[in-house]
């Protein structure tokens, strides 16, 4: 019996629909390999393109048939000139995870050849340290969480306020030690426990719940502290779990010591709906020119395969990163990023070609 899934395919702004499109590909190349899953893959606008033509970059038409999806695969939306009345970027992204409730994000990061990062002595093989470790950022609270307030006009000072529940706290805490017991069972909170009352609050949970989870060994560090680690021993660390604006810092600097952002997937991933996207924004310089990396979007595929949770999608899930694998492992397969002359369509057709 063929097994069939809704898929909302967001391309969004920039170089969003450029990736999207090799996401995709990829995807048609595992579907023929493994015909009992297919997968109905339903466009829709949003993003700054879509605001400047509807004057909502999330549209409510969108939002409610992205409800109906099995998944959502998106690119990337915004762009820098496209701004609200007070000055800050349209984020449908975030808007997403909020309406939807995706509080539980998952970002991998793992170097597939020491060539692709900056540190010395990293990456696959003898003699080599790993680094394979997977951030776990809350979503939906922390200091994001009044970012839409209503504020007064002419006062001379603006405040955000970082903001933790234990319902929040509770949920991510245990979305990260499950996944810990998948993998090497270790599991690191990042917070600034020894300044924040909120910080401080959300290692109290952090500690009650792992306490359901005695096989996982858990560690506790600031988040200065982690920003030099990540430098330093990123081979020490395997699953860890933190705030909404630290885990976005974090991410960002996982993806610069495995390549960069187009290196870095990512799923928004509640209790109902998911969306799976490359880390990176819409990188506006270079859109149009086909050198972007599209990486991060395939691997984010993968992601989306393996959450879907039938059991020939998640073989999918596994081709595709097998197929990953094996491309990266030639040093001549780089995409500009990465210092070399792929195109991004020529890397997603190497991708498709290892696929077996």
């Amino acid at each position: 019996m063929i097994q069939r899934f809704s898929i909302a395919v967001l391309g969004g702004d920039g170089i969003g629909p450029e990736v999207v499109a090799e996401g995709v590909k990829v995807l048609r190349a595992v579907e023929a390999i493994i015909p009992e899953v297919r997968y109905d893959l339903v466009e829709h606008s949003v993003g700054a393109g879509e605001y400047r033509r509807g004057g909502d970059p999330l549209p409510p038409a969108a939002l409610t048939r992205l409800r109906e999806a099995h998944a959502i695969l998106l690119g990337a939306m915004g762009l820098p000139d496209v701004r609200w009345p007070s000055g800050v970027e349209m984020t449908p992204q975030i808007d997403l995870r909020e309406q939807l409730d995706l509080y539980n994000g998952v970002r991998p990061i793992r170097l597939y050849q020491e060539l692709h990062g900056p540190l010395k002595g990293f990456g696959p093989g003898p003699g080599r340290r790993p680094i394979d470790f997977v951030i776990v950022r809350e979503n939906c609270e922390g200091l994001f969480s009044e970012r839409l307030t209503p504020r007064p006009a002419g006062r001379d000072f603006e405040t955000d306020t970082l903001r933790i529940t234990r319902r929040g706290a509770e949920r991510i805490c245990r979305a990260a030690f499950r996944l810990a017991q998948k993998r090497r069972k270790h599991c690191t909170l990042v917070d600034k426990a020894n300044v924040l009352p909120s910080m401080a609050f959300f290692r109290k949970v952090f500690d009650e719940v792992a306490r359901e989870f005695p096989e996982v060994r858990t560690d506790r560090v600031y988040v200065d502290a982690m920003a030099l680690y990540l430098v330093q021993r990123p081979d020490s660390f395997d699953v860890m779990v933190t705030e909404n604006m630290f885990g976005d810092i974090l991410s960002d600097l996982g993806a610069g010591i495995i390549g960069g952002m187009g290196m870095a997937p990512s799923a928004d991933i509640g209790d109902r709906h998911a969306v799976f996207q490359p880390s990176h924004g819409t990188a506006p310089t270079i859109a149009g020119q086909g050198i972007a990396n599209p990486i991060a979007t395939i691997l984010s595929v993968a992601m989306m395969l393996d959450w879907l949770g039938h059991a020939e999608a998640q073989r999918g899930a596994r081709l595709i990163n097998e197929a990953v694998e094996q491309v990266l492992a030639d040093p001549a397969n780089r995409t500009a990023d990465l210092g070399g002359k792929l195109s991004t369509a020529q890397m997603g057709n190497l991708v498709c070609q290892a696929l077996t």
